[in-house]
Parts: structure tokens; C-alpha cells; sequence
């Protein structure tokens, strides 16, 4: 009788998207009130990018609800609500309220926790397919710790090359630049012997236009396009998704003991777990 009514408990859970947990509903519906809140403000000012934005958010923040369960997969109620704190802020708080620019590293934060988040989602997909009763082989550890953290920095170098062609073809912004006091370059070699020449100490960058007009840009240094940011962006994915790998390396020799480490590994619903549903 108590199997029953568990498992109509679950049927009637896998109806709606909704999360069940109290504290990751909790968040859920504060987090969705807040971009309903962001979405009218920016519907009444007439800002129908910030309003597209916004209903991409609300889509985002019930996705992680629909492909637990299309996916039959349980993640930790920590690891859920850190998916959809870095949802709002990646969207809300960095796009649409300009954190990216007002707040220091706030764009570093992001993709130190996007690396972790990545790790993540690779560790459970190849989980997935090491308990899966189809296949024979089991994976070591180490292996799932390496496919884990390469599946981070894929997703890491995927997003790069996007930002890469958002600023290229659509004219965007996406790799923010760096103020540097110093660049060596072989193009100032008047050689054109492969030497590298320096020049440090930059102090401003004046602009010459095509009228011969200058414009003294007022940096305080050289205007570095892209690569710093993007580098920047690599090295702290790198660091979460070590952070993770390390995490899940030691949670499956250990066989699934330890409390931290459960509380970031999506746990593969199987067995009975399958059969209720």
C-alpha cells in the first residue's frame, strides 16, 4: 500500500515541471517573481531586449525541473539551487542589470561556477551510462573524473567561440576588453624579423580618425580586444571544473559515502526508482 501511494506520488510529481523540494521551490518561485518583476519593468519602459531576456530566464529556471525528470536523474537539493542562483544572476543581475560592468569579477564568478556546474552535468551523463544495465563495461574513478573536467572545458571553449562570433558578425560586445599598460608585438619590427618589440609604460591610446581628427580615449592605458577576458574566462573554468572532477573522483572510490560530495553529484535514479515512476 505504501508503494503504491509513493508511486502515485511520483506520477503526480512528473506531471508538472515544478520543483518538489521545499527549499529549491522556495528559491524556484522568489527567483521567478523577480524576473516577472524585471520583464514588466522592461515591458513598460519599452526595452523588448531586457523582455526577451527575461521570458529566456523563466524558461531556464524550470528547465533543470523538466530534464530531471525526462533524464530520471535526482539532483542535491544544493547543487539545484546553485544551477538556478547562476541562472538569475548570469541573466538578470549581469545582463539586464549591468553587473557584468558595475560589479568587479562578477563575470569571473560566473565562469568559476560554470566550470563546476559543466563537471557537473558530465560526471551525471557519464554516471548515467556506467549504471546503465545496457552497458558492460564500468568506468574507473579516474576516468569519470577526466571526462567530467574535459566536458567542462569543451562546453568552456564552445561558449568562447560564441562570444567569438556574437562580437564578429553581430557587432556585440560579449569579450569584454582589458586596459593594459604594456604590449609586445612583432609588428612594430621594421624588419620584419620575427623580434619581439615592447612598449610599456602606456599611459593613453589617441585615436586617429579617417578626417585626420584625434580622439584621446582617456583609458589610462592600451584596449585590449578580447583575449585577456577570454583567457581569464578559460583559467577560472579550468579551476571549477578541477574543483568538481576532484569532488566526483573521490565520491565514486568512495563508493557514494561523504555528505559534502553528495551534496553536488546528480544521483541516477534506477531500479525501483524506475519502476515507480
Amino acid at each position: 500500500m505504501k508503494r503504491n501511494s509513493e508511486s502515485k506520488r511520483r506520477k503526480r510529481e512528473a506531471k508538472t515541471p515544478y520543483y518538489t523540494n521545499k527549499a529549491t521551490l522556495a528559491v524556484y518561485l522568489v527567483l521567478r517573481g523577480l524576473v516577472i518583476f524585471s520583464l514588466v519593468r522592461a515591458a513598460l519602459r519599452g526595452n523588448f531586449e531586457s523582455v526577451f531576456l527575461c521570458g529566456l530566464t523563466l524558461g531556464l529556471l524550470i528547465l533543470p525541473s523538466i530534464l530531471t525528470r525526462k533524464l530520471e536523474i535526482e539532483l542535491p537539493t544544493t547543487l539545484e539551487i546553485i544551477i538556478l542562483l547562476f541562472i538569475f544572476a548570469a541573466e538578470i543581475l549581469g545582463e539586464i542589470n549591468s553587473f557584468y560592468i558595475r560589479v568587479p569579477n562578477w563575470d569571473t564568478m560566473l565562469h568559476t561556477l560554470n566550470g563546476f556546474l559543466c563537471a557537473a552535468v558530465g560526471f551525471a551523463l557519464v554516471d548515467m551510462l556506467n549504471r546503465s544495465d545496457r552497458f558492460s563495461f564500468r568506468l574507473s574513478p579516474v576516468y569519470l573524473a577526466i571526462v567530467a573536467f574535459c566536458f567542462s572545458m569543451t562546453v568552456g571553449v564552445l561558449w568562447e567561440f560564441f562570444e567569438y562570433a556574437g562580437d564578429v558578425f553581430l557587432g556585440f560586445d560579449m569579450q569584454k576588453d582589458t586596459v593594459v599598460h604594456a604590449i609586445r608585438t612583432v609588428e612594430l619590427d621594421p624588419a620584419r624579423s620575427n623580434k619581439v618589440h615592447a612598449v610599456k609604460d602606456i599611459a593613453d591610446v589617441i585615436l586617429v580618425h579617417g578626417d585626420g581628427t584625434q580622439t584621446a580615449l582617456g583609458l589610462g592605458g592600451y584596449l585590449d580586444v578580447g583575449l585577456h577576458d577570454t583567457m581569464k574566462d578559460l583559467i577560472v573554468n579550468f579551476m571549477g571544473a578541477a574543483v568538481f572532477s576532484i569532488i566526483g573522483f573521490f565520491y565514486v572510490k568512495e563508493k557514494g559515502k561523504g555528505r559534502f560530495a553528495a551534496r553536488f553529484i546528480p544521483r541516477v535514479l534506477r531500479g525501483t526508482d524506475k519502476e515507480e515512476k
